[in-house]
């Protein structure tokens, strides 16, 4: 039911509705268990969340840098500070991007 065509993402209500009817879960089940991986993964993405398969959530220091105000070309100092980065698991980017053989 829940196929994906080509132009359009799969939403949150379809997601939840392809889980449901794949794994034989009701929609409140894969709901809840949403939640708390989300939930989870936000709590320890600090310390690198896995999705094994798919990527690695991990939290990053950016340095200080010199950087330009596009509008007026003046150089300006961009403060260092952390950022939250995903990294793609090989298994997944193989399965997406099938590379040259």
């Amino acid at each position: 039911m829940a196929t994906k065509s080509k132009s359009k993402s799969m939403t949150k209500s379809a997601l939840i509705n392809h889980l449901a009817e794949k794994n034989e879960m009701t929609r409140k089940e894969v709901v809840a268990f949403m939640d708390t991986l989300l939930e989870t993964a936000y709590k320890e993405a600090k310390n690198g969340f896995t999705l094994p398969g798919i990527g690695k959530l991990v939290l990053v220091k950016r340095k200080a840098r010199m950087g330009r105000n596009p509008a007026t070309g003046e150089s300006i100092k961009i403060p260092a500070k952390k950022v939250v980065k995903f990294r793609i698991a090989k298994a997944a980017k193989d399965a997406i991007l099938p590379g040259k053989r």
